[in-house]
């Protein structure tokens, strides 16, 4: 997504939701992710995803996307990311989720309201009610692990 004045306070909000999650995901061995990814056993991830996500969002909020990525050298940690398409009432969100030894971050590649309004400000104000309104538990939890990516 192309990076607006907007777009870094609406990746925070979403790392501020998400952090959670990503703490859980970041329990998962990063070898079993690279071999689910490279075997392209893309059901499985769909379901430790969900599993995940259930503990948090309420059911559909968030869903593994169409791929994800790794990298893996000799002399670095392992990175794994996963696409995430995100829906909370009225929002739809197609993101990655980045998951590192330690830290996690997410970036937004794409966000959709389903009555924009005419003020981005506002947009973001109900992204922000939107995914508290479909979590489970504080949002601030895990969060010290998370970030937005800064573009």
């Amino acid at each position: 997504m192309k990076k607006c004045s907007y777009s870094a306070r609406r990746e925070s909000i979403l790392a501020q939701a998400i952090g959670p999650l990503a703490s859980e995901l970041r329990l998962i061995d990063p070898a079993d992710l690279i071999s689910l990814l490279r075997l392209e056993y893309h059901g499985n991830i769909s379901d430790l995803v969900s599993s995940a996500a259930e503990l948090y969002f309420h059911p559909g909020t968030v869903k593994f996307g169409i791929g994800g990525d790794y990298s893996l050298d000799w002399n670095t940690y392992p990175s794994v990311t996963l696409d995430l398409e995100i829906k909370p009432r009225g929002v739809t969100i197609h993101a990655q989720l980045t998951l590192e030894a330690e830290k996690a971050r997410i970036e937004i590649n794409y966000i959709t309201f389903m009555t924009p309004s005419a003020s981005p400000d506002e947009n973001t104000d109900f992204l922000e009610k939107s995914l508290r309104e479909a979590t489970f538990v504080p949002s601030s939890s895990g969060m010290s692990r998370i970030a937005a990516t800064a573009n």
